[in-house]
C-alpha cells in the first residue's frame, strides 16, 4: 500500500492556512472535547484570581478583568492560529497602560475607564493591521536584555503598588521610589491581620506551583482567604474585602474621547501593541500547535488585536497573551481554543451563581496573588548568566529597569524600546574588514589568526565584512579597505571581497562601494567579489550598477577562483605584450 501520510500531512497544513475562523478546531475530534473541558476548567481556576487581581492592579472593577478575559478568549478562539494560547488581561502590560492613563485621569474615574477602552480599540487596531500586513518582525525588536530590564522593572512597579494593600495602610501618591520611602516611614502602622493573608496566599501559590503548576494555589489561597475573614470577623479589625460584584452582561458601545486625548494616547498605544507584540510572539513560539509546522505569529497579533478591539468595545482594557495560562492549557492537555472557551462559561456562570462568594475576598489576598506575579516574572538566572557573559548587554539590563522604576512607566518603556534599537545599531557599526589568510596546505580562506597558521597570496590582499553593508557602516567599510592597502608591505594588484556576511547592500553603501572600486581602478588595483551568497545582496549590486562597474568576470563563487582566475587573465595579459629589440 502506498504511504499516504505526507501527503495527508500537506493536505492537513493546507487547509489550516486557508481556515478562516476557530482555526484551532482544524482536524478535532471529538474525543478531544473531554480534554479541552478539563484543561477548561483548570484555566479558569488560575484565571479567576488572576483577572480579578490584574484589573485590581490597573485600577479596574474586578469584573471590568473578567470581561477583558471574556473579549480575549473569544475573538482569539475566532481568529488567532494557537491551539493553546490564553488571551486575556495581562499584569505584563496592565501597568504601563494604567501608569499612562493615570496622566490623563483619576484612576478608576467614569472617564479613566473610557480612555482605558479607547486606547484598547487603538491597540487592537494596530495589531491587527500588524498581523495583516505580516510585521511580525517587530517583536524582535526588543533584545533578550532589554525584555528581561523591563520585566524587572515592571516586578518593581507591581510590588510597589500592592504593598499598601498587603501592609493595610493608605496608598502613597507620587513616583515609584517616593511612595516606597514614605512606606517605610510607616511600617510600624502595619496590619498584621492583612500582612498575614498576603503573605499567606503568595505562600500557597509558590508551594503549589512547586508542587504543580497545575494546582490552582491562587483559587485556594483565595478560598481560604475568604474564610478566615468571615469566620474571624477580620473586617472588624481592618481588613478590607472587595465588596458586591456587578454582575450585569457587558453592553457594546464605541468608547468617543475628543481629538485632543486621541492625539495623547497614540504613543501609549504604540508602546503597548510592542509589548504586546513581543509577548504574543514569545508565547506561540513557546507553545506550538503543532511540532511540524512554524507558528503563524502574524495570524495571532489578529488573534489578540481583535481581542482587544472586542475588549474596548464592552468598555474594558487591552488584552496579552499569557505564556504561565497558555503553559497550564499545553500542561493540562488541551486540545484546541475551546479550553479558552470553556473557561470563559465557568467563569460567567460562576458570576451568574456565585458572585457573593467573591465578595468576601480580601484585597490583601489579591495582592499576595500579585506579588507572586512580580516575583515569578524577573529572570533571575537569566540576569545572573548575562551579567557573567556578556556585562555590556547587562548594563541594557540595569538601564531598562532604572527607567522603568524611576520614570513614568510610559517613559521608562519607550527608553527601553529606543536602548534596545541604539544598540543593535551600535553593533551593526561595530563591524570591520577582516584581512583573510589561506589555510596552510588547503584552498579556504580564513580570518587571520593566531590559532591558524595561515599564508597569504602576493600582490593580494582578501578581505571579509561580516554585516549587511549599510549606511550605518559604509564609511568605516572604505576606511578599513583603504588602510589594508596602504598597510600591505607589496604593491597590490588585486583585492578580493570575500562577502559571505554581506547580506544586504543599501543605497548608501552601493555609491561608497562603487567610489571605492572607481579609486582601486584609477590605481591599478583590480576588485573582484568572492562568495556574495545573498540573493538580496546579487541583486543589490545589479541594481546599483555594481557588477557593471566590476566588469565581466568579476564575481566568484570562491576567494581561490578568483585569484586563479585573474592571475590568469595578468599572466595571458603579460604573453600578449610586444618584446622589445634584444641587445646586441
Amino acid at each position: 500500500m502506498a504511504d499516504t501520510s505526507g501527503a495527508s500531512d500537506a493536505g492537513l497544513a493546507g487547509a489550516r492556512k486557508a481556515w478562516p475562523v476557530f482555526r484551532s478546531l482544524t482536524g478535532y475530534r471529538l474525543q478531544f472535547f473531554t480534554h479541552d473541558l478539563f484543561a477548561g476548567l483548570t484555566l479558569a481556576a488560575i484565571a479567576i484570581p488572576e483577572q480579578m487581581a490584574t484589573a485590581r492592579l490597573g485600577g479596574f472593577a474586578p469584573a471590568i478583568g473578567f470581561f477583558a478575559f471574556l473579549a480575549g478568549s473569544v475573538a482569539f478562539a475566532a481568529f488567532g492560529s494557537n491551539r493553546f494560547l490564553s488571551c486575556g488581561a495581562d499584569s505584563t502590560i496592565t501597568p504601563i497602560f494604567a501608569g499612562g492613563l493615570a496622566m490623563l485621569a483619576a484612576s478608576g474615574s467614569p472617564e479613566y475607564q473610557l480612555l482605558a477602552a479607547a486606547l484598547a480599540l487603538m491597540v487592537g487596531l494596530l495589531l491587527l493591521a500588524a498581523g495583516i500586513f505580516r510585521l511580525g518582525w517587530i517583536a524582535d525588536l526588543l533584545s533578550i536584555p532589554v525584555t528581561t530590564g523591563f520585566l524587572a522593572g515592571i516586578s518593581v512597579h507591581i510590588f510597589i503598588s500592592q504593598l499598601p494593600g498587603i501592609l493595610g495602610l493608605p496608598s502613597p501618591d507620587g513616583p515609584m521610589l517616593q511612595r516606597l520611602a514614605v512606606l517605610a516611614t510607616h511600617l510600624g502602622q502595619t496590619n498584621p491581620f492583612t500582612l498575614a493573608i498576603g503573605l499567606g496566599v503568595l505562600g500557597t501559590i509558590a508551594l503549589s506551583e512547586r508542587i504543580d503548576a497545575r494546582i490552582p494555589g491562587a483559587l485556594i489561597g483565595l478560598a481560604a482567604a475568604s474564610v478566615a475573614v468571615l469566620w474571624l470577623g477580620l473586617e472588624s479589625r481592618g481588613v478590607s474585602v472587595l465588596g458586591a460584584i456587578s454582575v450585569a452582561p457587558p453592553s457594546f458601545a464605541i468608547p468617543v474621547i475628543s481629538a485632543g486625548r486621541l492625539a495623547s494616547l497614540l504613543s501609549l498605544s504604540l508602546i503597548v501593541s510592542v509589548v504586546i507584540m513581543v509577548q504574543t510572539a514569545a508565547t506561540t513560539r513557546s507553545f506550538l500547535s503543532d511540532p511540524d509546522q512554524p507558528p503563524d505569529v502574524d495570524r495571532d497579533f489578529v488573534g489578540v488585536g481583535v481581542g482587544s478591539i472586542l475588549s474596548g468595545l464592552i468598555g474594558a482594557f487591552p488584552v496579552d497573551a499569557s505564556p504561565p495560562r497558555t503553559g497550564v492549557v499545553s500542561e493540562t492537555g488541551g486540545r484546541s481554543q475551546i479550553a479558552g472557551l470553556a473557561a470563559v462559561v465557568i467563569i460567567f456562570v460562576l458570576l451568574a451563581f456565585g458572585a457573593s462568594l467573591l465578595s468576601r475576598i480580601p484585597n490583601a489576598a489579591l495582592g499576595g496573588v500579585l506579588l507572586f506575579v512580580a516575583l515569578r516574572i524577573v529572570r533571575v538566572g537569566q540576569i545572573v548568566a548575562i551579567a557573567r557573559q556578556s556585562f555590556g548587554e547587562f548594563l541594557l539590563i540595569a538601564a531598562t529597569a532604572a527607567a522603568i522604576i524611576i520614570l513614568p512607566i510610559e517613559q521608562g518603556v519607550g527608553i527601553g524600546i529606543a536602548l534596545s534599537l541604539l544598540y543593535g545599531i551600535w553593533s551593526t557599526t561595530r563591524a570591520r574588514v577582516l584581512v583573510y589568510e589561506r589555510v596552510s596546505g588547503t584552498s579556504i580562506w580564513w580570518p587571520s589568526s593566531h590559532n591558524i597558521p595561515g599564508e597569504r597570496e602576493p600582490n593580494v590582499i582578501v578581505a571579509g565584512f561580516q554585516a549587511p553593508l549599510s549606511f550605518l557602516n559604509a564609511y568605516h567599510f572604505r576606511r578599513d579597505i583603504l588602510t589594508a592597502l596602504q598597510a600591505s608591505p607589496q604593491r597590490v594588484r588585486l583585492i578580493v571581497l570575500e562577502a559571505t556576511g554581506i547580506v544586504e547592500i543599501d543605497f548608501t553603501a552601493a555609491q561608497v562601494l562603487a567610489d571605492l572600486i572607481r579609486k582601486c581602478h584609477a590605481d591599478g588595483i583590480d576588485f573582484a567579489v568572492a562568495r556574495l551568497e545573498s540573493i538580496r545582496a546579487q541583486d543589490a549590486m545589479a541594481r546599483f550598477g555594481i557588477d557593471d562597474l566590476l566588469g565581466p568576470a568579476r564575481s566568484f563563487q570562491s576567494v581561490e577562483e578568483a585569484i586563479q582566475a585573474l592571475r590568469k587573465k595578468a599572466q595571458a595579459g603579460n604573453q600578449r605584450r610586444p618584446v622589445g629589440p634584444q641587445s646586441s
